[in-house]
């Protein structure tokens, strides 16, 4: 497995509509298994193919720190209920966050690592990264979501660290890289 560039705001492809995946190939599932260990390396919950640079329409979820790794491949939403706000981060914009309302429960369809379909309930915070993963793949950020006033606040914190990210690339660090392998130990 490698550590993969994450892409930060301002790159074009994270505006971007993904492609649906017609087979689940074993080099999809290699990006599979690099986006997990980009993830956890970035201590993140959820990771989607633009944030990588990539169109397909796969993203990998995980909010219980390697407890449950969900691949999700052509993920969709087919059933909303309730409304809940909580607060939402990104890793393709670090170190800025929201408050962002969303469905509180939600019923998943999407293929699995394998190419085999599933449905899955989700509530509270796995129902929340679902559909922040699923934004990911048809090119919409959870700061799309903010008021006018607090998308202007977030921006204005992202213009004084963009330039951290040369081209618009996170690169995760050997020392943040090692950070993780020690946490799973631990």
């Amino acid at each position: 497995m490698s550590i993969l560039d994450i892409r930060v705001l301002g790159d074009p492809v994270l505006r971007q509509e993904t492609k649906p995946v017609a087979a689940v190939t074993d080099d999809l599932r290699k990006l599979i298994d690099d986006m997990f260990e980009t993830m956890h390396a970035a201590k993140g919950i959820g990771l989607a193919a633009p944030q990588v640079g990539r169109l397909e329409r796969i993203a990998v979820v995980d909010v219980e720190g390697g407890k449950q790794p969900i691949a999700l491949v052509n993920p969709e939403i087919v059933a909303r209920e309730g409304t809940a706000k909580a607060e939402e981060g990104c890793l393709s914009i670090p170190e800025v966050f929201g408050d962002v309302e969303r469905p509180a429960t939600v019923v998943l369809r999407a293929l699995d690592r394998d190419g085999k379909p599933f449905e899955m309930p989700a509530t509270e915070l796995l129902a929340r990264c679902f559909q922040h993963e699923i934004d990911h793949l048809h090119g919409k950020l959870f700061i799309d979501y903010l008021s006018v006033l607090k998308r202007r606040a977030a921006l204005a914190k992202w213009s004084k660290q963009k330039d951290r990210y040369p081209g618009f690339i996170r690169r995760i660090t050997a020392e943040e890289v090692a950070q993780h392998h020690h946490d799973e130990e631990l």
